[in-house]
């Protein structure tokens, strides 16, 4: 049975030495070593001419190293750029600093243990992250760079102690790899659009489910609801979600591109917000390269809406404020899909970084408006 981690052979100082590579990202071609006494400027200088390092030291000092090298990566954009030079800027930056820092290795022995001093126990956030461990052929060491390894950590606490999800009333526990639902605001608007409904009755398709949370608002309502992704961890989450939540019974989850087969009395959907190129697969929660998986959701709309039916969409303008998307783009494209609007509702953005007159985007993020559209097919 092949490996699901593949082995590759890197140049380690002129000698071939052959590793196994346990990151989504690109491996390196040049392997090194770095400990506690290598310095972050030196670290970094090694780094930016396309070697990777292999940390033998303390696990402590290799997170100060990381940091410290985070920190060199150069300031980010002035806030007081127009936002669509922060944007791109802004973006060209956090893409370089992704590449970079996953040039940091740790070493991971059987079981997924972290043979470093001080290292935590990590065997249970690597299982959810990467699977069962793998067992190398003797001799090959697995490296895994420090950054997707404290992500996995981060996201491990996130699913053992859920979200708190002001709009359900309930706490959410999402996966790794699975976009958290962090924004409060569309759900808000959600929650407040269903508050006076009686489902009963009714089929409902939450196109993108992530998490699940917005099937799992319209089934406290009485809708039965058929929820779908395209990502597989985005499908295990939603249903661990709905066991926790007593909604296993209302709630049916599926790995779908877009819509399930049939029409539905309602449908929702919280779209990726920004048309831009992602950098990496969560990122797809957040940008849509070439705004496809709107205009495919909105192509695809008025064949899933049964008679009367409609659905609730929640976009952001921030793709408009950053130039992004013209003005009047949204109008437009839901024209020539055959939509009207019935109604909308919005709402002003409450998370701290449109409060951070330091983000690089806080001429775009402080005038940003969240609306919630009520569409019907013409």
């Amino acid at each position: 049975m092949p490996l699901p981690f593949p082995a590759v052979t890197l140049d380690a100082g002129g000698v071939p030495r052959t590793v196994l590579w346990l990151s989504a990202a690109a491996p390196p071609h040049r392997l090194g070593d770095a400990g506690d006494r290598t310095p972050a400027a030196e670290a970094l200088r090694r780094i930016r001419a396309g070697e990777a390092l292999r940390y033998g030291g303390d696990f402590h000092n290799a997170r100060q190293l990381l940091a410290a090298l985070s920190r060199r990566l150069g300031p980010r954009p002035d806030p007081r750029l127009p936002p669509a030079a922060a944007f791109a800027r802004e973006r060209h930056r956090r893409r370089e600093a992704r590449l970079l820092l996953s040039r940091l290795l740790v070493p991971v022995g059987p079981g997924w243990r972290v043979p470093l001093p001080r290292a935590p126990e990590v065997e249970a956030a690597l299982e959810e992250a990467l699977g069962p461990p793998p067992e190398p052929p003797p001799g090959v060491e697995a490296l895994l760079p420090l950054r997707d390894l404290l992500g996995a950590i981060g996201a491990h606490e996130w699913r053992r102690t859920g979200l708190p999800v002001a709009a359900l009333g309930a706490r959410i526990h999402p996966h790794h790899g699975v976009f958290a639902p962090v924004r409060g605001e569309y759900l808000e608007l959600v929650a407040a659009e269903l508050a006076d409904r009686d489902l009963a009755g009714a089929r409902a398709f939450d196109v993108g489910t992530g998490t699940g949370v917005l099937a799992f608002l319209a089934a406290r309502r009485g809708a039965r609801v058929v929820a779908t992704d395209a990502e597989p961890r985005a499908v295990a989450c939603a249903r661990e979600n709905a066991a926790r939540l007593g909604l296993g019974d209302r709630v049916e989850v599926v790995e779908a591109d877009l819509f399930p087969p049939g029409r539905a009395d309602l449908v929702l959907c919280n779209p990726p917000w920004v048309p831009a190129d992602a950098h990496s697969p969560l990122d797809r929660a957040v940008y849509d390269p070439g705004g496809r998986f709107l205009a495919r959701f909105l192509a695809g709309l008025p064949a899933h809406l049964a008679p009367g039916g409609e659905a609730l969409l929640t976009l952001s303008d921030l793709a408009e404020r950053l130039g992004l998307r013209p003005p009047g783009f949204l109008s437009g494209a839901f024209g020539e899909a055959g939509l009207e609007p019935v109604s909308t509702r919005a709402a002003a953005p409450s998370h701290p970084r449109s409060r951070d007159e330091e983000d690089p985007l806080h001429l775009a993020r402080k005038d940003e408006v969240v609306t919630l559209y009520r569409l019907r097919a013409r």
